[in-house]
């Protein structure tokens, strides 16, 4: 069972409703403290809504909570978190001259944590 994924970070219209209440609120913290997966995926991987996987890549690692993608959002075999702290960990520091870290497209490895 392969557990290689590809993230890609970006914005979600969630994150930018919270930020309305400021980065510390809890709508926003939440918003950008958890990955999303594909529902194919939760399932072959036995994970629930709240679930803690550990993803590794070229540049970091995370500890991190999963909820479900919505329904034909993710493709199986790409997971998206938003833009964050948790996401930033996951980036090198090379901007290429751009001022921006390369986010899209990171190879990772996933480890279930814990499970329902």
């Amino acid at each position: 069972m392969s557990n290689t994924f590809i993230l890609i970070p970006g914005r979600t219209s969630d994150q930018g409703c919270g930020i309305s209440e400021g980065k510390s609120g809890d709508k926003y913290q939440s918003e950008i403290n958890t990955l999303q997966v594909a529902p194919e995926d939760m399932q072959r991987l036995g994970l629930s809504t709240g679930d803690q996987v550990r993803l590794t890549g070229e540049h970091g690692q995370i500890e991190i909570g999963v909820k479900p993608a919505r329904k034909n959002e993710l493709p199986p075999g790409l997971l998206f978190i938003p833009y964050g702290d948790m996401s930033s960990r996951m980036m090198g520091g090379d901007t290429h001259g751009s001022g921006m870290p390369t986010s899209k497209g990171m190879d990772v490895h996933l480890e279930v944590l814990t499970s329902s």
